[in-house]
């Protein structure tokens, strides 16, 4: 039985575990990373690693992008080693990565007048929910890009929402979820810092509130991360600072007023500013003076 093919490009912490959960599913999985290395060690357990977009694009019809921003979106697609241009017609390009949704709409176009296919398409959840095939997927494309993907989409999230036949609902859905999950991680970092500040134990603070009312998912994943002191970046402090920044820059476009993301936003420019920026998000709670934070046992 022959295999069906699939190009995953972007191979960190979420894109690392989509792969995986393709390839559980039976797909042949081709993948590339600028790491090489990263591509390398995927591969020992099946799959076949590529050295550039262009080149795995010659082997696959379905290519999944989980690269950082628009920048890296529009390199890994038309960039000197490309996809775009090696991708054959009808080809599947699902975008995974956070970006103005207007931005999207304009990839679809672009996209299609070169005779392929898109599905607007970002993703949540983690990297643990990336890796057991339970994240969120908030997609919206045409009915013939849905046709294309197939079971792929499942294969790789527990919840495949299709929010429209055109780009740029999956993103605004998506840039919507970020204002949430930023303001959360603020919120849950000024909490914690306050508790440090009057002495509260770290501990006891992070168990009361997590059985109360005031927890949310941010405060229970990322305080965890605090009490640990680790701040390897799954999610780092930079990548806030972009996202806040797509949520304020759409909502000025329409004059619509979101003063809790801008201030987490200065919070988390706060953060990297000071050297945290490649941090884990949680990091933001170093910018509170004043407090002892936790330290690695």
């Amino acid at each position: 039985m022959n295999q069906k093919k699939i190009g995953v490009v972007g191979l960190g912490a979420m894109g690392l575990g989509m792969a995986g959960s393709l390839r559980r599913a039976g797909f042949d999985v081709h993948v590339c990373d600028i790491r090489k290395q990263a591509a390398q060690d995927f591969v020992k357990d099946g799959g076949v690693a590529h050295d550039t977009p262009t080149d795995l694009a010659k082997h696959v019809d379905i290519i999944v992008g989980v690269v950082v921003n628009a920048d890296q979106t529009e390199a890994l697609l038309f960039g000197d080693q490309g996809a775009a241009n090696s991708m054959s017609k009808g080809s599947l390009y699902i975008m995974c990565s956070t970006v103005d949704p207007n931005w999207s709409i304009a990839l679809e176009k672009r996209l299609n007048e070169l005779g392929l296919l898109y599905l607007d398409a970002p993703i949540s959840g983690g990297a643990a929910k990336a890796a057991s095939g339970q994240m969120t997927i908030m997609s919206a494309g045409a009915p013939l890009a849905y046709e294309k993907a197939g079971d792929a989409l499942d294969s790789m999230a527990a919840k495949v929402y299709k929010l429209g036949d055109q780009a740029g609902a999956g993103s605004k859905v998506k840039i919507i979820n970020q204002l949430l999950a930023g303001v959360h991680i603020a919120a849950a970092a000024e909490a914690m810092a306050l508790g440090l500040r009057e002495g509260v134990a770290a501990d006891a603070l992070y168990e009361v509130i997590t059985n109360s009312a005031g927890n949310s998912w941010m405060f229970e994943n990322r305080m965890a991360h605090v009490l640990a002191a680790d701040y390897t970046p799954l999610s780092a402090v930079d990548i806030f600072v972009k996202d806040l920044g797509l949520v304020l820059d759409t909502a000025r476009a329409s004059k619509f007023p979101l003063p809790l993301s801008a201030t987490a936003h200065q919070m988390f420019m706060q953060a990297s500013t000071a050297g945290f920026g490649r941090e884990d998000d949680a990091a933001v709670i170093k910018i509170f003076p004043g407090i002892n934070l936790p330290e690695k046992k």
